[in-house]
């Protein structure tokens, strides 16, 4: 169930509209927030076909809501089947998390307990999804920063159980997987390791705010050099999977982003040879 390893991508963000098709940078794919573009028309989806002609597009979401009790909101997913019929992405992510109840979004991107029972009720929920969209769509680990009392099993358990029911795909998010680690108190390398490498079709990288005795994932900030080295352990231990670098604040130019993707393509490339004479 694999797709093709697109390489090494970008989120696509309204600054840079245009000079992605004045300069068609050195960037393998873009990745497009699906709610800012689930729309009939407007400026955003103007440019996203513009983009989409000269690049792979993949759809990336943030109101889901897989895991909340609420019923999954049909119309969310009718505007989302709408825009991947339109766009034809490469394929479509969300995150293994709730955003609200009752039909309020709180547009936070909130963790789950780790139990049989939330494995039962995510499964069940991902396979209408894809059912529904007609297509396999990737589930991404977040950064969190309570645990439910109530869990009984690690986080990277969780998402084996899930993705194997669900028979999904998995985005992989190297810098939650360090948050989160750091959070919590365990080691981000036994996460890595206990993921299924045959699952996984994207990583995103990004940068975070080290708050002392915690850390926020803020996407505001160039990754760091410890992010950098657990990026490098999971291509040594997953080989090639294809990557991008997230920005979502304090938005630098085009350049400055294509440098640090330049920067994860060394990156990869070494762990690949180190893998490869191992």
């Amino acid at each position: 169930m694999h797709f093709q390893n697109l390489g090494f991508g970008l989120g696509l963000r309204t600054t840079h509209y245009e000079e992605i098709l004045a300069s068609r940078p050195c960037v393998d794919w873009f990745e497009a927030l699906s709610e800012n573009y689930m729309v009939r028309g407007g400026k955003p989806l103007h440019y996203l076909e513009r983009i989409r002609a000269d690049y792979p597009v993949v759809l990336h979401g943030v109101s889901l809501s897989i895991g909340s009790t609420d019923p999954l909101d049909l119309e969310y997913l009718k505007a989302l089947k709408a825009l991947a019929d339109r766009i034809q992405p490469a394929w479509v992510s969300d995150h293994l998390c709730w955003t609200g109840v009752a039909r309020q979004n709180i547009h936070d991107l909130l963790p789950l307990p780790y139990t049989p029972e939330a494995v039962d009720h995510v499964a069940s929920r991902i396979v209408q999804v894809q059912e529904f969209l007609r297509r396999p769509i990737l589930i991404e680990n977040v950064s969190s920063y309570v645990n439910f009392s109530q869990s009984e099993m690690t986080e990277w358990e969780f998402i084996n159980e899930v993705a194997k029911r669900a028979d999904c795909l998995l985005l992989l998010d190297v810098n939650n997987v360090y948050v989160s680690g750091f959070n919590h108190g365990f080691d981000p390398h036994e996460f890595i390791d206990a993921l299924p490498a045959e699952r996984i079709q994207q990583i995103h990288l990004a940068g975070h705010s080290n708050c002392g005795s915690h850390i926020i994932d803020t996407h505001d900030a160039p990754v760091i050099d410890k992010v950098w080295k657990l990026y490098s352990y999971t291509i040594e231990a997953l080989g090639p999977v294809a990557t991008m670098i997230e920005r979502d604040d304090h938005i630098p130019d085009l350049a400055t982003l294509v440098s640090e993707l330049d920067q994860a393509r060394k990156v990869a490339r070494n762990a690949t040879r180190i893998a490869a004479s191992a």
